[in-house]
This record gives structure tokens, C-alpha cells and sequence, in this order.
């Protein structure tokens, strides 16, 4: 079973309440192969909402205390973020998930690239709070931008 970010599956959750669909994800949910997640919902955000950044760092410096994740306006959001995250973590291993797909750029499903922490629309190398749990606890974590690649090597 795959795991997937709700936005990449059409769903209008993102920060803004828009979403980020893509073809083939929405396939693999109505073919049944995988389940959609919001992690910032389970963290107990609602749409739409402010945004957000990760402040010092990416999601491993959150998950080790050194890095904040903070909204345009200042609030301090970490302990909401790290809730979804790990609330995630507990859908991906009750699924069995082998594979997580996550909507890159997000302060939480960032799998290679997040914004710099500065609200200037620059991105970074780095992960989000949600993917880097996830991967610490041995799941492979893809983002949206590969997926045609991970199920060619699938099939």
C-alpha cells in the first residue's frame, strides 16, 4: 500500500485551499493502491490557513529541537506540525504503507527541497518535518516529482 499526500490525490487542503493534482496518484487511489493523508490536518490545522516555514534548519533540526516551523505572521506552529507528523507516521505503519508519496516544497512532506525559512518563495535542500520522520523510521519517502520514475521501476 502507498501512502500519499490528500493534495497530490486532487483533495483542497493545501495552506491556501487549493491542490496539487496529479494524474497519477488519483489513479492509484481509485484503483485502491493507496490512501490519502494530510499531515497538517492531523496536526489539527484547518483550510485555509497561514503559511509556514521551517525557521533554522529542515525537519530533521525540528524533530532534534534546533529549528522552529513558524507562520508568516510570527506564531510558532512546530508542535502542531510535529502532532501531524507522527499522527502520519501511525496511518503509514497501521496501512503497512512501503512507499509515501509527499507533495514537495511543504514544511511538512518536503522530500528534497523546502522553502529557506524566509518567505521569499526560495527553496533549499532539506526535508520536511513528515518526511523526515518518516524516513527515520525506514520508509521510503518519493516526492510527486518522481513518481513516474517509481512506478516504472514498480511495474
Amino acid at each position: 500500500m502507498i501512502l500519499v499526500s490528500s493534495c497530490l490525490a486532487g483533495l483542497p487542503v493545501r495552506y491556501n485551499g487549493s491542490h496539487s493534482l496529479h494524474s497519477k496518484i488519483r489513479e492509484l487511489i481509485e484503483n485502491n493502491e493507496a490512501i490519502a493523508v494530510c499531515p497538517e490536518l492531523l496536526g489539527g490545522f484547518v483550510t485555509p490557513r497561514e503559511p509556514a516555514e521551517i525557521i533554522g534548519g529542515d525537519g530533521e533540526d525540528v524533530l532534534n529541537g534546533r529549528a522552529k516551523i513558524i507562520e508568516k505572521s510570527g506564531r510558532d506552529v512546530t508542535d502542531l506540525y510535529v502532532k501531524g507528523a507522527y499522527k502520519t507516521l501511525e496511518k503509514a505503519q497501521e496501512i503497512k504503507a512501503d512507499t509515501v508519496i509527499l507533495k514537495e516544497f511543504s514544511p511538512s512532506c518536503g522530500s528534497g527541497m523546502i522553502y529557506n525559512g524566509e518567505f521569499k518563495n526560495e527553496r533549499i535542500a532539506g526535508v520536511g518535518v513528515t518526511a523526515a520522520l518518516l524516513q527515520r523510521k525506514g520508509f521510503q519517502v518519493i516526492s510527486e516529482e518522481n513518481v513516474e520514475q517509481f512506478l516504472q521501476e514498480v511495474e
